[in-house]
């Protein structure tokens, strides 16, 4: 059996976590972009079980359990998760593993609600990963998710072919030192044709446009933002009972 290549944002995040974690809650294209949009396609998440599937510092976890939702969540950074924990205590449970593979240590048919803020843009096959979504989730539970959108990734990287699913990197300069972060970039029918053949019916797509305190904090960053999207967030169910 081929050995598993390390998680390719990893280091990336071991080294960032704290600064992350001081800085995300008032970073514009995150506070105030990003995370609207994506919020804005849950459900009422009250008595919920959800999966925060890649939850980096946890500030969704933390926004789902002041309003009543008992989460699980999972990230790839040890460091990441130490940030969560902080925030969060023992309000919810948290686990080290790897989204590019199987989470057996989750049960079947166990969660109402999975939700995967910014995290797909780092696993190159979504088809596994959907389908293990599909398997945790209760009959028609939700999936929730953004992503970076194609277009602007395409746009970013003037190289690339936009039908193709590619490896890049990108500088980040928004938490401090200068940190090279790799993903990939995908095109809208890849992302699309995922989620119709691993059983998902979508109910919502967003192509969030930024608002005022964005204007207010980064005025360049809204001026790009207002042209062309950053991300996208999509609500999709389960399509089977």
């Amino acid at each position: 059996m081929p050995r598993k290549r390390k998680p390719i944002a990893l280091s990336a995040y071991e080294k960032l976590a704290v600064r992350y974690a001081a800085l995300v809650d008032e970073k514009p294209e995150n506070a105030y972009y990003e995370m609207p949009a994506t919020i804005s396609m849950l459900p009422h998440v009250a008595g919920k079980r959800v999966l925060d599937a890649g939850c980096g510092t946890g500030r969704y976890a933390e926004w789902l359990i002041e309003r009543g939702a008992a989460v699980v969540g999972v990230d790839v950074s040890p460091a990441m998760i130490r940030q969560a924990k902080k925030r969060v205590g023992k309000r919810a449970e948290f686990h080290v593993a790897d989204l590019d593979g199987p989470l057996g240590f989750l049960e079947s048919d166990s969660f109402d609600l999975v939700i995967a803020p910014l995290v797909l843009d780092y696993i190159e096959d979504w088809v596994p990963l959907f389908g293990e979504f599909g398997r945790v989730l209760k009959g028609f539970g939700l999936l929730v998710f953004s992503c970076g959108h194609p277009l602007a990734d395409y746009d970013d990287h003037p190289g690339a072919d936009y039908f193709a699913t590619e490896y890049i990197e990108d500088e980040w300069r928004g938490f401090g030192a200068p940190v090279v972060m790799p993903c990939y970039r995908r095109p809208l029918s890849s992302i699309l044709k995922t989620l119709i053949e691993t059983g998902f019916t979508i109910e919502k797509f967003l192509e969030p446009r930024p608002g005022e305190e964005v204007k207010k904090r980064d005025p360049e960053g809204y001026e790009r933002r207002r042209r062309l999207p950053g991300f996208m967030a999509v609500r999709a169910r389960k399509a089977t009972g």
